[in-house]
């Protein structure tokens, strides 16, 4: 991250994008992006979308001053080795401009994946990949990861430690980000309420590695949908954030989403309603969990999460009623009226 402990990065915007798309389009909105003075491109890396590495490539070879990652990859379905020898090409095509993402995952049941202990397997994932990057020979002894003295890449590496965000919602999770991490990300909330939940969270973890809570970089994020039509921004994300509000509602200990709205939304899920699932979200609700409206309204929105302390707001997808002309219009009339001043 280039910062030095107790010195605060500039607030950042970030967009998180969705691989779901067809070759040339990733660079046509890195580009624009990029035009608009997005400070990060995030890629997810949800389950059945295609692997993040060609999107995140594409957008390298288009840009020149966004950072870029994989928010994020998981130890579970693709190996630290992997993870690492991905994160070292992306470092080399951007010309260090990389950060390692790492989360335990979602959905993994659909395709026969346990996750037990994810904390250990997020620390030791970290820590392999950081000796592998080092070219020491040095080895890692880690519980669930372990890399023999000796084992050296075969390839040249720019830089042995691309900053790591660690996407996590529970507290031990929190912890470790505060202990190991550059930044943390929440992902799937618009809830200013959860930046001191968080840093609270990573007290703990930061104390032990003789550091702030502050030291680390807190990003929250969420399905964005931005339009002139306000209602018809509303409309599509309801419909986005439905399958998220299934994986995240509950985890949020600052909202109190009713039993019976989580269990309707989760029916038409299963039903293969998304329409249903989405227009049984309230306002209040939708607002929580992701950005959407018109340009006044996400901004609104995002500037109340700056203003609670977090360091990225990071929109994602599906930006707007398309994906380029969301992004545009996030550049055009959501950032500039962010005022990004530290308080």
């Amino acid at each position: 991250m280039g910062a030095e402990q107790g010195q605060r990065m500039p607030i950042e915007i970030g967009l998180g994008i969705q691989s779901d798309k067809r070759p040339g389009e990733y660079a046509a909105i890195a580009r624009t992006a990029e035009r608009y003075g997005i400070d990060v491109l995030s890629v997810f890396s949800d389950l059945l979308f295609q692997p993040p590495i060609a999107a995140l490539l594409e957008m390298a070879a288009a840009t020149s001053l966004v950072r870029l990652g994989a928010a994020c990859w998981n130890p579970y379905t693709l190996h630290p080795y992997e993870i690492a020898g991905q994160l070292a090409a992306l470092d080399l095509a951007s010309d260090g401009r990389a950060y390692l993402g790492l989360a335990k995952g979602t959905w993994l049941d659909a395709i026969g994946r346990e996750q037990p202990k994810p904390v250990g397997h997020l620390r030791d994932a970290a820590g392999f990949i950081y000796a592998l990057l080092s070219g020491t020979g040095e080895g890692f002894d880690g519980e669930y990861f372990a890399l023999q003295p000796g084992v050296a890449l075969r390839y040249p590496v720019l830089r042995t430690r691309p900053p790591l965000l660690l996407g996590s919602w529970g507290p031990q999770g929190a912890a470790l980000a505060g202990r190991i991490a550059d930044e943390m990300k929440i992902g799937g909330t618009a809830n200013p309420a959860m930046v001191a939940v968080m840093r609270d969270r990573m007290a703990p973890g930061a104390a032990r590695a003789d550091r702030s809570a502050d030291d680390v970089r807190l990003v929250l994020g969420a399905v964005t949908v931005v339009d002139r039509d306000g209602a018809a921004a509303r409309s599509a994300a309801r419909r986005e954030v439905a399958m998220y509000l299934d994986a995240v509602a509950e985890l949020d200990p600052t909202v109190e989403v009713p039993a019976d709205l989580l269990a309707g939304v989760r029916d038409r899920l299963r039903d293969g309603d998304h329409e249903a699932a989405g227009r049984a979200i309230p306002d209040d609700i939708l607002d929580l969990f992701a950005f959407a409206g018109t340009p006044e309204h996400v901004a609104a929105q995002a500037q109340a999460i700056i203003d609670a302390g977090a360091d990225r707001v990071e929109f994602g997808t599906p930006h707007g009623l398309t994906d380029l002309g969301g992004v545009t219009l996030i550049g055009e009339a959501v950032v500039p009226l962010l005022d990004r001043t530290r308080r």
